[in-house]
């Protein structure tokens, strides 16, 4: 199976948190891939999840409740261990809709409020730091 390749950088949507063109940082050095949540209540009910972010427009604030969810603990670069909620959900990327795990975090103070790590790249693409938003540029073509 040939890799694609992907820039440092893209916007990519995910279909189900009706999230759409969001803006992300492809990490290498991530293992598990993040995405911002404003506001996470765990509830008899599921994980409830507000994507909001007053820097990042896209999201509008709309709440998911997650029926099925996990823990996990998520070492920082720093060497700080985190443990977040792990939701599975769909990304799409050059037209194609794979599944991920995205671990929940607050990140308004983070450029990206999407983080791609290792696990989701794992055979499947390339990381070309000289290039951005190629599967974004694919989409608009």
């Amino acid at each position: 199976m040939t890799k694609q390749i992907v820039g440092r950088v893209d916007k990519i949507d995910f279909p189900k948190l009706d999230l759409f063109n969001i803006d992300a940082k492809i990490d290498t050095g991530a293992y598990t891939s993040a995405i911002h949540c404003s506001q996470i209540i765990e509830e008899e009910a599921g994980l409830k999840c507000t994507f909001y972010s007053k820097g990042h427009p896209n999201f509008s604030g709309k709440e998911v409740v997650f029926k099925q969810y996990s823990r996990t603990d998520v070492k920082s670069s720093n060497g700080y261990k985190e443990n977040r909620f792990k939701i599975k959900s769909e990304v799409i990327f050059f037209g194609k809709t794979y599944k991920i795990n995205l671990t929940l975090s607050t990140r308004d103070d983070m450029k990206f409020p999407v983080l791609i790590g290792r696990q989701f790249l794992n055979k499947k693409f390339l990381v070309d730091v000289d290039e951005q938003n190629i599967s974004f540029n694919k989409k608009q073509a």
